[in-house]
């Protein structure tokens, strides 16, 4: 079963110093290293606020907002 999950954050969570090593995980849900962060989340920047975008393989595409 396939399901849609929002995603608004734009930028990783950090785990505080104090660990071994700093750590981001991912907040966007496009990084193709979860739960860790790769970087993909810059390319959610330019995304208008309110606006429901779906990614894939082939890119980004907007859809209709029905939250």
């Amino acid at each position: 079963m396939a399901r849609l999950v929002k995603h608004e954050k734009q930028s990783p969570f950090i785990v505080p110093e104090g660990t071994q090593l700093p750590v981001a995980i991912c907040a966007c849900g496009l990084s193709k290293n979860k739960p860790f962060c790769d970087g993909t989340h810059r390319g959610t920047r330019d995304e208008n606020p309110g606006e429901v975008y779906v990614y894939d393989e082939s890119g980004r595409v907007k859809i209709p907002n029905s939250y």
